[in-house]
Protein backbone atom coordinates (compact mmCIF):
# COMPACT_ATOMS: atom_id res chain seq x y z
CA UNK A 1 0.00 0.00 0.00
CA UNK A 2 2.83 2.69 1.00
CA UNK A 3 4.51 1.74 -2.26
CA UNK A 4 1.01 2.61 -4.06
CA UNK A 5 0.60 5.61 -2.18
CA UNK A 6 4.28 6.97 -3.08
CA UNK A 7 3.44 6.29 -6.88
CA UNK A 8 0.61 8.27 -6.67
CA UNK A 9 2.29 11.44 -6.03
CA UNK A 10 4.38 11.06 -8.79
CA UNK A 11 1.63 11.14 -11.00
CA UNK A 12 1.41 13.66 -13.66
CA UNK A 13 -2.12 14.78 -13.47
CA UNK A 14 -2.16 16.90 -16.57
CA UNK A 15 -0.91 13.60 -19.18
CA UNK A 16 -3.77 11.18 -17.83
CA UNK A 17 -5.81 9.20 -19.96
CA UNK A 18 -9.18 9.60 -20.13
CA UNK A 19 -10.01 5.94 -21.52
CA UNK A 20 -8.03 3.09 -20.04
CA UNK A 21 -9.20 -1.03 -21.73
CA UNK A 22 -7.62 -3.75 -20.58
CA UNK A 23 -7.74 -6.90 -21.93
CA UNK A 24 -7.69 -9.21 -18.60
CA UNK A 25 -5.80 -12.27 -19.45
CA UNK A 26 -4.07 -15.00 -17.80
CA UNK A 27 -7.09 -16.33 -15.35
CA UNK A 28 -6.87 -20.26 -17.02
CA UNK A 29 -2.92 -20.13 -16.45
CA UNK A 30 -2.77 -18.27 -12.92
CA UNK A 31 -5.37 -21.32 -11.80
CA UNK A 32 -3.31 -24.46 -13.79
CA UNK A 33 0.25 -23.17 -11.97
CA UNK A 34 -1.47 -23.32 -8.66
CA UNK A 35 -3.37 -26.54 -9.58
CA UNK A 36 -6.99 -25.13 -9.28
CA UNK A 37 -9.71 -25.23 -11.78
CA UNK A 38 -9.42 -22.70 -14.18
CA UNK A 39 -13.13 -21.06 -12.64
CA UNK A 40 -10.71 -20.11 -9.52
CA UNK A 41 -9.03 -18.40 -11.95
CA UNK A 42 -11.63 -16.32 -13.39
CA UNK A 43 -13.04 -16.17 -9.58
CA UNK A 44 -9.98 -14.66 -8.58
CA UNK A 45 -9.89 -12.25 -11.87
CA UNK A 46 -13.37 -11.12 -10.55
CA UNK A 47 -11.57 -9.70 -7.25
CA UNK A 48 -9.21 -7.65 -9.24
CA UNK A 49 -11.98 -6.16 -11.30
CA UNK A 50 -13.10 -5.37 -7.92
CA UNK A 51 -10.30 -3.64 -6.75
CA UNK A 52 -8.90 -1.85 -9.94
CA UNK A 53 -12.57 -0.21 -10.16
CA UNK A 54 -12.38 1.05 -6.66
CA UNK A 55 -8.46 2.40 -7.01
CA UNK A 56 -9.59 4.02 -9.79
CA UNK A 57 -12.99 5.74 -8.79
CA UNK A 58 -10.99 6.54 -5.18
CA UNK A 59 -7.55 8.27 -6.75
CA UNK A 60 -7.91 8.00 -10.55
CA UNK A 61 -10.08 10.92 -11.00
CA UNK A 62 -8.99 11.93 -14.54
CA UNK A 63 -9.85 8.39 -16.37
CA UNK A 64 -13.44 8.72 -17.39
CA UNK A 65 -13.76 5.60 -18.88
CA UNK A 66 -12.25 2.11 -18.29
CA UNK A 67 -13.22 -0.63 -20.72
CA UNK A 68 -12.75 -4.53 -19.21
CA UNK A 69 -12.59 -7.27 -22.09
CA UNK A 70 -14.76 -9.41 -19.91
CA UNK A 71 -15.79 -11.83 -22.90
CA UNK A 72 -15.39 -12.14 -26.57
CA UNK A 73 -17.10 -13.73 -29.44
CA UNK A 74 -14.49 -16.00 -29.82
CA UNK A 75 -14.56 -17.47 -26.07
CA UNK A 76 -17.78 -19.73 -26.77
CA UNK A 77 -15.55 -22.46 -28.60
CA UNK A 78 -14.84 -22.75 -24.34
CA UNK A 79 -16.31 -25.94 -22.69
CA UNK A 80 -19.61 -25.27 -21.67
CA UNK A 81 -18.83 -26.19 -17.92
CA UNK A 82 -16.60 -22.94 -18.01
CA UNK A 83 -19.24 -20.78 -19.99
CA UNK A 84 -21.79 -21.87 -17.46
CA UNK A 85 -19.44 -20.91 -15.00
CA UNK A 86 -18.70 -17.51 -16.50
CA UNK A 87 -21.94 -16.36 -17.24
CA UNK A 88 -22.79 -17.24 -13.57
CA UNK A 89 -20.09 -15.30 -12.00
CA UNK A 90 -21.02 -11.98 -13.95
CA UNK A 91 -24.29 -12.05 -12.86
CA UNK A 92 -23.24 -12.40 -9.21
CA UNK A 93 -20.48 -9.86 -9.77
CA UNK A 94 -22.95 -7.03 -11.55
CA UNK A 95 -25.68 -7.88 -8.76
CA UNK A 96 -23.28 -7.68 -5.60
CA UNK A 97 -21.29 -4.64 -7.16
CA UNK A 98 -24.63 -2.17 -8.06
CA UNK A 99 -24.84 -0.59 -4.55
CA UNK A 100 -20.80 0.24 -4.83
CA UNK A 101 -21.31 1.54 -8.07
CA UNK A 102 -24.09 3.46 -6.81
CA UNK A 103 -22.02 4.97 -3.60
CA UNK A 104 -19.20 6.01 -6.30
CA UNK A 105 -21.20 7.06 -8.68
CA UNK A 106 -19.95 4.72 -11.07
CA UNK A 107 -22.58 4.09 -14.33
CA UNK A 108 -22.30 0.51 -16.11
CA UNK A 109 -22.05 0.63 -20.20
CA UNK A 110 -21.84 -2.74 -22.10
CA UNK A 111 -20.85 -3.47 -25.48
CA UNK A 112 -21.18 -6.44 -27.63
CA UNK A 113 -24.00 -8.64 -29.43
CA UNK A 114 -27.21 -9.84 -27.71
CA UNK A 115 -27.02 -12.88 -29.46
CA UNK A 116 -25.98 -16.19 -27.91
CA UNK A 117 -26.42 -14.48 -24.46
CA UNK A 118 -28.97 -16.18 -22.25
CA UNK A 119 -32.53 -13.81 -21.50
CA UNK A 120 -31.05 -14.46 -17.79
CA UNK A 121 -28.07 -12.37 -18.26
CA UNK A 122 -29.50 -9.96 -20.44
CA UNK A 123 -31.72 -9.18 -17.85
CA UNK A 124 -29.21 -8.67 -15.11
CA UNK A 125 -27.50 -6.58 -17.65
CA UNK A 126 -30.43 -4.72 -18.32
CA UNK A 127 -31.01 -3.99 -14.50
CA UNK A 128 -27.40 -3.05 -13.94
CA UNK A 129 -27.35 -0.31 -16.37
CA UNK A 130 -30.92 0.99 -15.59
CA UNK A 131 -30.08 0.97 -12.03
CA UNK A 132 -26.40 2.86 -12.55
CA UNK A 133 -27.74 5.02 -15.45
CA UNK A 134 -28.13 8.33 -13.16
CA UNK A 135 -24.41 8.11 -12.61
CA UNK A 136 -22.23 10.70 -13.89
CA UNK A 137 -18.68 9.74 -12.62
CA UNK A 138 -16.78 6.66 -13.86
CA UNK A 139 -17.92 4.46 -17.15
CA UNK A 140 -16.89 1.17 -16.13
CA UNK A 141 -17.62 -0.22 -20.12
CA UNK A 142 -17.97 -3.96 -20.34
CA UNK A 143 -17.09 -6.16 -23.20
CA UNK A 144 -19.17 -8.83 -23.08
CA UNK A 145 -19.59 -11.01 -26.15
CA UNK A 146 -17.62 -8.62 -28.02
CA UNK A 147 -15.41 -8.73 -31.19
CA UNK A 148 -13.68 -5.78 -32.79
CA UNK A 149 -14.37 -7.00 -36.34
CA UNK A 150 -18.19 -7.85 -35.51
CA UNK A 151 -18.13 -4.17 -34.21
CA UNK A 152 -17.04 -3.13 -37.34
CA UNK A 153 -19.38 -5.05 -39.33
CA UNK A 154 -22.21 -3.64 -37.59
CA UNK A 155 -21.42 -0.15 -37.73
CA UNK A 156 -21.02 -1.02 -41.49
CA UNK A 157 -24.60 -2.82 -41.46
CA UNK A 158 -26.25 0.27 -39.54
CA UNK A 159 -25.21 2.60 -42.19
CA UNK A 160 -26.19 0.46 -44.98
CA UNK A 161 -29.54 0.53 -43.47
CA UNK A 162 -29.70 4.15 -42.97
CA UNK A 163 -29.20 4.81 -46.47
CA UNK A 164 -31.71 2.66 -47.62
CA UNK A 165 -34.30 3.77 -45.31
CA UNK A 166 -33.31 7.35 -47.62
CA UNK A 167 -30.40 8.77 -46.00
CA UNK A 168 -29.14 9.12 -49.20
CA UNK A 169 -27.21 12.07 -48.15
CA UNK A 170 -25.12 10.52 -46.07
CA UNK A 171 -21.81 11.03 -46.09
CA UNK A 172 -18.85 8.59 -44.15
CA UNK A 173 -15.58 9.68 -43.11
CA UNK A 174 -13.70 8.77 -40.00
CA UNK A 175 -15.64 10.56 -37.56
CA UNK A 176 -19.34 10.19 -38.57
CA UNK A 177 -18.30 6.11 -38.59
CA UNK A 178 -17.28 6.44 -35.40
CA UNK A 179 -20.80 7.09 -34.14
CA UNK A 180 -22.32 3.92 -35.63
CA UNK A 181 -19.63 1.93 -33.07
CA UNK A 182 -20.48 0.44 -29.54
CA UNK A 183 -18.55 3.12 -28.41
CA UNK A 184 -20.18 6.10 -29.61
CA UNK A 185 -20.23 9.02 -27.10
CA UNK A 186 -16.79 7.78 -25.20
CA UNK A 187 -13.67 9.66 -25.36
CA UNK A 188 -10.84 8.28 -27.86
CA UNK A 189 -8.88 5.27 -26.18
CA UNK A 190 -5.18 6.14 -24.91
CA UNK A 191 -4.13 3.49 -23.18
CA UNK A 192 -4.56 -0.66 -23.78
CA UNK A 193 -3.31 -2.58 -21.46
CA UNK A 194 -2.69 -6.41 -21.63
CA UNK A 195 -2.55 -9.01 -18.61
CA UNK A 196 -0.71 -12.07 -19.21
CA UNK A 197 2.27 -11.48 -21.57
CA UNK A 198 0.65 -12.09 -25.00
CA UNK A 199 1.90 -9.99 -27.86
CA UNK A 200 -1.67 -9.76 -29.74
CA UNK A 201 -4.64 -7.62 -29.51
CA UNK A 202 -7.50 -10.54 -29.53
CA UNK A 203 -9.85 -8.70 -31.97
CA UNK A 204 -10.29 -5.83 -28.80
CA UNK A 205 -11.63 -2.51 -30.27
CA UNK A 206 -9.21 -2.90 -33.81
CA UNK A 207 -10.88 0.56 -34.77
CA UNK A 208 -10.40 2.74 -31.35
CA UNK A 209 -6.50 1.26 -30.97
CA UNK A 210 -5.61 2.99 -33.81
CA UNK A 211 -3.42 5.68 -31.70
CA UNK A 212 -3.76 3.91 -28.59
CA UNK A 213 -0.65 3.73 -26.55
CA UNK A 214 0.04 -0.25 -25.81
CA UNK A 215 1.52 -1.98 -22.64
CA UNK A 216 2.20 -5.48 -22.01
CA UNK A 217 2.85 -6.83 -18.39
CA UNK A 218 3.73 -10.87 -17.94
CA UNK A 219 1.77 -10.63 -14.94
CA UNK A 220 -1.44 -12.59 -15.41
CA UNK A 221 -4.66 -10.42 -14.16
CA UNK A 222 -5.21 -12.81 -10.59
CA UNK A 223 -1.92 -10.61 -9.48
CA UNK A 224 -2.64 -7.38 -11.19
CA UNK A 225 -2.52 -4.93 -8.76
CA UNK A 226 -2.72 -0.75 -9.03
CA UNK A 227 0.47 -0.12 -8.51
CA UNK A 228 0.90 -2.59 -12.25
CA UNK A 229 -1.74 -0.05 -13.48
CA UNK A 230 0.12 3.06 -12.08
CA UNK A 231 3.62 1.76 -13.93
CA UNK A 232 1.34 1.63 -16.96
CA UNK A 233 0.12 5.36 -16.55
CA UNK A 234 4.03 5.94 -16.04
CA UNK A 235 4.96 4.35 -19.10
CA UNK A 236 1.94 6.22 -21.01
CA UNK A 237 2.98 9.44 -19.50
CA UNK A 238 6.84 9.12 -20.66
CA UNK A 239 5.84 8.39 -24.24
CA UNK A 240 5.35 11.47 -26.91
CA UNK A 241 1.95 10.97 -28.75
CA UNK A 242 2.66 12.42 -31.92
CA UNK A 243 -0.43 10.85 -34.10
CA UNK A 244 1.22 10.99 -36.84
CA UNK A 245 2.79 14.09 -36.96
CA UNK A 246 6.85 14.79 -36.61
Amino acid sequence: MEKTEELLKELDNSRMPRHIAIIMDGNGRWAKQRGLPRLMGHRKGAEVVREIVRFTVRNLKKVEVLTLYVFSTENWSRPKVELKGLMNLLQRYLHSEIAEFNENNVRLNWIGRKEKLSQSVLGTLKDSLEKTSKNTGLILNLAINYGGRTEIIDAVKEVIARVDSGENSLEIDEKNFESFLYTKGLPPLDLLIRTGGEMRISNFLLWQIAYAELWVTPVCWPDFTPAHLLKAIFDYQERERRFGKI
